[in-house]
C-alpha cells in the first residue's frame, strides 16, 4: 500500500472521528422536505436578475440563473457574494460538469424557484439527458450557508461524470469598515484534508472562509477552467472536483455547507462541522420558523394576489433581518445594497412588522436603534449605520419625531408601559433637540433634510412639519400614560398650533396642493432652475412649462419674502393626509392632486418626473446607468397615498394604490416587490 493511500486512509479515519456517525442517511435529499412548502416559480425573462438566500448572520446574493455576477454600488461591484457580516466570505462560485469529453458551465438555469426560507436553480437542457438542481438556504444563527445538488440521470444509459465545484473567496470588510481599522488584505487558501475542504483566511485579519462537500475530493488549487468567472477585488479561488456515477433513471444528491468567521479559524472549523452535521434539522428548524411567521397573522379576502403578497411580504420583511451580535440585531433596509440599518425605514416598517405578530423583531430593532442613536447625545435619531457599527448620516430631521410615533404606535399594540417608560426620557429629548436647535426662526417648523434628500432642498420641509406634529401629539399621550401630566398638557399646546399652522401656511390653494417647503422666494428661484433642468433632461415638457410659469411669477416677489413653494409635486405633500391632520376640503383636493402624479404601478417619488407614456403595465422601469431615484415610483409614497385615501373616506380610492403596488409583487424576484416599481433598485 503506497503512502498516497495511507494518507487517505488517515484522514478518512480522521473525517470519521470529526464528523461522527451520522443519524440520518447520507444521501438525504433535503428537497423531499420542501416539497410542500409555498414556492414560486420566476420569469424566464428576468433569471439574469438578483435573488436573495437570507439568514440573519449569513446571507447569499447572486444571479436567478445560477450565477454571482459583481453587483451594488456602496462597495462597488462587492454587495452580491456570501456575506458574514461585518465582512464579505466570497464572491459566489461556479459549477461545471466534464461528460464525455464535453465540459458544460452551470450558468444558464432554465427555472428559479423561490422559497419563504431558501431557493432553487434547475437546469434541465444545459447537458443532454441529465438535470441538476441546486437548492441552498442559509440557517439562522449560524454563519454559513447549506447547498444541495441534486443530479438525476434521464438517459437508458449509466451515466460517470465529474463534477466541479470553484468557490472564490474575497474576504473584506463591509462598507466604512476602513473607519474602524479594517482593512482589506490579499487572501490565502489551503486545503484541510480532515474536512476535505479548503480554508480560506485574510492574510492580515482573523477573516476565515470554509468550503467544502460531504464527499471525498479530488482537489485543485487552480478554478475550474469552464466557467468563465473573474471577480473583482483581492480575492483568490479553488476548485473541488467530485466522481459521479448515476444508472439509468437514478437521482443522487450531495452537499456543500460554506462557514464563515470574522473571529478565529476554531470558530469557522466550528461552524463548518455543525453544518455538515446537522443540516437536515437545520433546514426543518428554518422551515418551522417561516410557518410561525405565517401563522402569527392571516388574511382572507377574494383578491388572491393581494392576499399572496400580503403573506409573501411577512417573509421578505425576514429576509432582512441583520444580526451582528457586537453590535445589534435590527431589521436592514434591502438587498443587496442596504443590508443595514436605518432609522427611518424602520420607523415605517415596524408599524407593519408589530401588526404582523412581529413584537420580537420590532423590540430588538427599536432597541438597536435607540443605542446606536444614544451615540448623538441629543435625542437625535439617527439615519444609517453600517454593520460594523459606523454611523454614515447621523439623522435627517424627519426621524426624530418618526421615532416618537413609532414608540406611540407599538404601545398601542402591546400596552407595555414598561417599553413606554424605557424610551420616553429619549423621547423629551429629542423633541427637546428638535425644537431648540432645529427650528432657526422660531415657528414651530425645523429646518432641514426630510425624506427627499434633493440637493438644496433643506429649507422647512413639509415631511418634516407634519411628523413633528404627530411627535408632539403622541408625545402628550405618552406623557399622560406616564403621568407627566405638565409636559402631556405643553405637548399638546404644540401639537394643536402646529396642525393649524401646517394648515394655513403649507397650504397652496393655486396648485391644490401641501407646499414641498417653506422657504425665501429666492431659496425658490434657486430650487426652480434646477427642476428644469431635472424635467427638461427626463424630457417632462409639461413640468418644464409648469416651473417656468412658476419661476417668472416668483421673479415679481421679494427675494426675502417666506412662503410655501410647490415645485416638485414630491409625494411628502401627502403626509398631512397620511398623518390625519389636513381639513377635509383640503385633503380631497390634495389627495386628487396626489393621483395625477401616478402610473400602473403607484406613486412617482418627485411629480415632475411623471413620465405620461409609461402606462403599460408590463414595462420596465429603466434607470441610469449611475444609481440613482430619478423617475422612480416606489411602495413607500404608494402606501402613503393608501393609507391617506383610507382616512378620508375614500377606501376604493385605497385599495386601487394598493393593487397597483401589487403589480410588482413578483415581478422580477418571485415572492418580492422591488423598492422601485416594478423591477430597479432593492431586489427585496
Amino acid at each position: 500500500m503506497n503512502k498516497f493511500t495511507l494518507d487517505h486512509l488517515y484522514f478518512a479515519f480522521l473525517a470519521l472521528l470529526v464528523f461522527g456517525c451520522k443519524s440520518e442517511p447520507p444521501q438525504t435529499n433535503l428537497q423531499n422536505l420542501i416539497a410542500d412548502s409555498p414556492q414560486l416559480i420566476g420569469k424566464k425573462e428576468y433569471l439574469n436578475s438578483p435573488f436573495v438566500s437570507a439568514g440573519d448572520r449569513v446571507y447569499m446574493v447572486g444571479h436567478q440563473n445560477g450565477t454571482f455576477p459583481d453587483l451594488g454600488w456602496h462597495v462597488e461591484g462587492e454587495m452580491g457574494g456570501i456575506w458574514n457580516h461585518p465582512i464579505k466570505l466570497m464572491d459566489g462560485f461556479t459549477n461545471s460538469v466534464q461528460l464525455d469529453g464535453s465540459s458544460y458551465c452551470l450558468d444558464r438555469a432554465d427555472q428559479f424557484v423561490n422559497f419563504p426560507f431558501g431557493n432553487k436553480h434547475v437546469f434541465e437542457t444545459t447537458i443532454p439527458d441529465l438535470e441538476i438542481s441546486r437548492f441552498q438556504f442559509v440557517p439562522d444563527a449560524i454563519e454559513g450557508v447549506i447547498i444541495e445538488y441534486t443530479f438525476t440521470n434521464k438517459s437508458d444509459q449509466k451515466q460517470t461524470f465529474d463534477f466541479n465545484f470553484s468557490g472564490y473567496t474575497d474576504l473584506i470588510p463591509a462598507w466604512l469598515g476602513e473607519r474602524v481599522g479594517m482593512i482589506d488584505d490579499v487572501d490565502n487558501l489551503v486545503f484541510d484534508e480532515i474536512r476535505q475542504a479548503w480554508r480560506g483566511k485574510d492574510q492580515s485579519n482573523e477573516w476565515h472562509v470554509l468550503f467544502g462537500s460531504n464527499e471525498i475530493a479530488i482537489q485543485s488549487e487552480a478554478a475550474d477552467p469552464n466557467c468563465n468567472y473573474t471577480p473583482q477585488g483581492k480575492g483568490t479561488s479553488a476548485n473541488l472536483k467530485y466522481k459521479i456515477s448515476l444508472k439509468s433513471k437514478e437521482e443522487k444528491t450531495f452537499k456543500v455547507f460554506i462557514a464563515g468567521s470574522y473571529t478565529s479559524q476554531q470558530n469557522v472549523e466550528k461552524t463548518y462541522d455543525l453544518l455538515a452535521q446537522h443540516y437536515e434539522t437545520y433546514l426543518k428548524d428554518k422551515i418551522k420558523h417561516y410557518e410561525r411567521i405565517a401563522s402569527m397573522s392571516k388574511l382572507t379576502i377574494p383578491d388572491k394576489e393581494l392576499q399572496e403578497a400580503f403573506e409573501w411580504v411577512k417573509y421578505n420583511t425576514e429576509w432582512l433581518v441583520r444580526d451582528v451580535p457586537e453590535v445589534g440585531r435590527g431589521l436592514g433596509a434591502g438587498m443587496p445594497d442596504y443590508p443595514w440599518w436605518f432609522g427611518v425605514d424602520n420607523e415605517y416598517t415596524l408599524k407593519g412588522a408589530i401588526a404582523t405578530g412581529r413584537k420580537d423583531l420590532v423590540y430588538r430593532t427599536i432597541e438597536l436603534i435607540h443605542k446606536l442613536s444614544e451615540s448623538n447625545g441629543n435625542g437625535q435619531v439617527i439615519h444609517e449605520v453600517s454593520t460594523n457599527g459606523v454611523i454614515f448620516n447621523p439623522g435627517n430631521i424627519n426621524e426624530t419625531p418618526q421615532f416618537t410615533s413609532l414608540i406611540w404606535w407599538v404601545y398601542q399594540w402591546t400596552g407595555d408601559r414598561e417599553f413606554l417608560g424605557k424610551y420616553y426620557p429619549f423621547i423629551k429629548k429629542g423633541l427637546k433637540w428638535l425644537m431648540e436647535e432645529k427650528d432657526k426662526d422660531g415657528n414651530l417648523f425645523p429646518d432641514g433634510y426630510g425624506m427627499m434628500e434633493i440637493h438644496g432642498l433643506e429649507s422647512e420641509m413639509i415631511d418634516v412639519a407634519v411628523y413633528t406634529q404627530k411627535a408632539f401629539a403622541d408625545a402628550a399621550k405618552m406623557a399622560k400614560v406616564i403621568g407627566d401630566a405638565e409636559q402631556a398638557k405643553s405637548y399638546q399646546q404644540t401639537a394643536d398650533l402646529l396642525k393649524e399652522k401646517i394648515n394655513e401656511e403649507f397650504w397652496v390653494e393655486e396648485f391644490n396642493s401641501y407646499a414641498d417647503f417653506i422657504g425665501t422666494t429666492s431659496e425658490a428661484l434657486k430650487l426652480i432652475d434646477a427642476a428644469i433642468v431635472r424635467a427638461d433632461t427626463l424630457n417632462k415638457p409639461w413640468a418644464v412649462e409648469e416651473l417656468k410659469a412658476t419661476k417668472r411669477k416668483l421673479s415679481t416677489y421679494p427675494r426675502n419674502k417666506k412662503q410655501g413653494f410647490v415645485l416638485f409635486h414630491n409625494w411628502v405633500v401627502n403626509t398631512p393626509m397620511e398623518m390625519g391632520i389636513a381639513e377635509e376640503e383640503k385633503a380631497i383636493k390634495a389627495l386628487d392632486k396626489g393621483s395625477k402624479f401616478v402610473n400602473p404601478f403607484g406613486v412617482f417619488v418627485t411629480g415632475i418626473d411623471r413620465d405620461e407614456a409609461s402606462e403599460s403595465e408590463d414595462g420596465k422601469f429603466e434607470g441610469s446607468k449611475v444609481f440613482s431615484y430619478t423617475g422612480a415610483v416606489m411602495t413607500l409614497p404608494t402606501g402613503v397615498q393608501a393609507i391617506a385615501e383610507n382616512n378620508y373616506g375614500r377606501p376604493d380610492k385605497a385599495l386601487d394604490y394598493l393593487k397597483r403596488m401589487t403589480r410588482s409583487f413578483g415581478f422580477a424576484l418571485p415572492g418580492s416587490i422591488y423598492e422601485v416599481s416594478p423591477d430597479y433598485g432593492m431586489m427585496a
